[in-house]
């Protein structure tokens, strides 16, 4: 069952590239903050690309002034993670994490099979906010849709 509002975020690892591969465990990543991760299924794919990572980050300002750390994530190697911020230019700060395998999309409820697709199993799109290592809002994209997971989505949840 896909994580809920009220559930804890389940522990999992990812990787960044920081000074070389780091991996991040989600206790260390969640726990006594307040973080929004947005899903994407893949790097450098079209509307992930030209409309999801850059709302997050033209809004990545007024998150950061509510105190809330942003993270995106995706089921791609933390190479390609990092190669798609710089070519976003994703402020500093903007973690860009890898979810090589899936395991934290399975961990959530939230993958998906797009290997119809050539791309195997990924994460759905979605977005959530988590406070202390809670999931407080969790909106998940219907297949093909680009609505509920958008930076702007979440700013006017979170006002």
């Amino acid at each position: 069952m896909p994580i809920q509002p009220g559930d804890p975020i389940p522990e999992s690892h990812l990787q960044r590239i920081d000074e070389g591969v780091e991996i991040i465990d989600t206790p260390t990543l969640f726990e006594g903050k307040k973080v929004v991760l947005f899903a994407v299924p893949g790097a450098f794919t079209p509307t992930c690309s030209e409309k999801h990572l850059p709302g997050f980050i033209q809004h990545f300002d007024e998150f950061r002034a509510k105190g809330i750390e942003v993270a995106c994530m995706s089921v791609n190697d933390p190479f390609v993670m990092q190669a798609w911020g710089l070519s976003q230019h994703a402020p500093e700060g903007l973690l860009m994490l890898a979810d090589g395998n899936g395991e934290f999309a399975r961990a959530l409820g939230l993958e998906m099979d797009a290997s119809s697709y050539g791309m195997g199993m990924r994460a759905k799109r979605f977005s959530l906010y988590a406070e202390d290592g809670v999931a407080r809002i969790v909106n998940v994209e219907a297949p093909g849709e680009f609505r509920v997971s958008s930076a702007e989505h979440m700013l006017s949840q979170l006002s």
